[in-house]
C-alpha cells in the first residue's frame, strides 16, 4: 500500500508538470498569427522572415528597370496566409504596368498616383530580384530589407503560412535570424 500514498509535495510537482504539458499541447494547436517567408526558389535558408498579424501590410519597393521610377506595392496576408496586393503607388506607369479594369480605384498621393482598394489575390509569388539600383526592398514595421543587396538576379518565393501560438511565443523569445529589427528607420 505504500505506493498508493504520495507526499503532498510530489502531488504539486506532478500537477505543475501536467499543467505545463497541457499548456504546451494547447498552444501548439491555437492560432498564433502569420509568417511571411522570402526563400530562394532554388532552395536554401530564408532571406527574410516576417511575423505578421492578419491584415498587417508589408511593402515591396523598387525602381522600375526601364523608367527608373519608384514603385511601392503594399501587400497583406489574410487569416489563411493568402497574399493579396492592396495598393500600388508610382510616379508614372512604366513598361509592363497598367491598371486592371474593375480592380481598385486611382487616387493622387502627393506626386504619386496610387491604385487603392485593389484586394487582388496573388497567392505565393515568385520575384526575380533585380540588381542593386533596382533595389527590391521589403519595408515592414519601420525596417527595410534590400533583397537586391542579398540576392541580385535570384528568383525568390514570397510565401505566407499560419503559425501556432507556441511558435509565435518561441519567436518572441528567440526571433528568427532573418527577422529584421527596427532600429528607428522610418517607412518610405
Amino acid at each position: 500500500m505504500r505506493f498508493l500514498k504520495t507526499r503532498p509535495g510530489r502531488r504539486w510537482v506532478w500537477t505543475a508538470v501536467g499543467l505545463a504539458v497541457t499548456t504546451v499541447a494547447v498552444t501548439a494547436w491555437l492560432p498564433g498569427g502569420l509568417e511571411l517567408r522570402v526563400v530562394p526558389l532554388a532552395g536554401g535558408a530564408p532571406l527574410l522572415v516576417l511575423p505578421l498579424e492578419e491584415g498587417e501590410r508589408f511593402t515591396l519597393h523598387y525602381y522600375h528597370s526601364v523608367e527608373n521610377a519608384p514603385i511601392w506595392e503594399e501587400h497583406r496576408l489574410d487569416a489563411e496566409a493568402n497574399i493579396y496586393i492592396e495598393e500600388e503607388r508610382y510616379q508614372k506607369l512604366g513598361a509592363g504596368m497598367g491598371r486592371t479594369p474593375g480592380v481598385g480605384h486611382v487616387v493622387q498621393r502627393g506626386p504619386y498616383e496610387a491604385i487603392v482598394d485593389m484586394h487582388r489575390p496573388t497567392g505565393d509569388f515568385v520575384l526575380r530580384v533585380g540588381s542593386p539600383g533596382v533595389d527590391h526592398t521589403v519595408i515592414w514595421r519601420g525596417t527595410r530589407t534590400n533583397l537586391s543587396l542579398q540576392a541580385a538576379h535570384t528568383a525568390v518565393r514570397f510565401t505566407g503560412r499560419p503559425v501556432s501560438l507556441l511558435y509565435r511565443w518561441m519567436r518572441l523569445l528567440a526571433p528568427h535570424p532573418q527577422t529584421p529589427v527596427n532600429r528607428g528607420v522610418r517607412d518610405g
